[in-house]
């Protein structure tokens, strides 16, 4: 699991990262600005955002991120103690919220609720099917026991079919979800990606529901 963690004080985002990564891929962020810059550019599984952090507050960027309609899950951890800025939060598309100080056992049990909610894989390797597993993190498709490397974007392409694995995912969700506005791809270049894929996994595991998008089947 890829976690972004928004926390402007540095010993707790010390403290915080050096926990998480015992687990996941953790990447810190100070400020609202950097963690914009950085979702722009790469995706996560999970993030955790201070609500009171210096640029774009937490609040702000979970509704920047919502108004793209970015599903990524979201923990908003605050020192704030009222149920004021708790509506707010969940009116505007957190899906947990923390209060500080708390107990790292605390956010553990938050975050794996959350993973069992929005089926995020824990595991390095998923398969795919039952000869080919899926190594997400190293943008690797393992297949009769040889590792094939994949471009970053199909892993992530592929990574996104697995967690709606037998749902219909259109191609306005995919590059909702997937891509900046600025670097949208054309329907060609989607079309290769599905052809690399299916060449490596085979052109039954990804089918194509026509005027709907893409399904990976079990």
């Amino acid at each position: 699991m890829k976690i972004l963690l928004l926390e402007d004080d540095a010993l707790l985002s010390k403290i915080l990262t050096k926990h998480l990564s015992e687990n996941y891929t953790t990447t810190p962020v100070y400020d609202g600005n950097s963690a914009l810059e950085i979702l722009e550019e790469e995706k996560f599984d999970l993030l955790i955002f201070d609500s009171n952090v210096p640029g774009i507050s937490g609040l702000e960027l979970i509704k920047e991120l919502r108004s793209y309609n970015d599903t990524t899950p979201i923990i908003m951890i605050t020192a704030y103690q009222d149920t004021l800025h708790l509506k707010s939060a969940f009116t505007n598309g957190c899906n947990d919220y923390i209060k500080k100080p708390f107990e790292l056992d605390e956010l553990d049990m938050r975050i794996k609720n959350i993973s069992r909610t929005f089926n995020i894989e824990q595991n390095r390797l998923v398969n795919i099917t039952k000869e080919i597993l899926f190594d997400a993190l190293n943008n690797q498709i393992i297949k009769n026991n040889t590792n094939f490397s994949i471009a970053k974007k199909e892993s992530e392409f592929l990574n996104y079919l697995v967690k709606n694995r037998n749902r219909t995912i259109s191609k306005e969700e995919l590059i909702q979800n997937l891509w900046s506005f600025e670097n949208m791809p054309s329907d060609a270049t989607l079309r290769v990606y599905i052809r690399n894929l299916r060449g490596l996994i085979g052109k039954e595991a990804i089918i194509t529901i026509r005027g709907m998008g893409y399904r990976l089947v079990s």
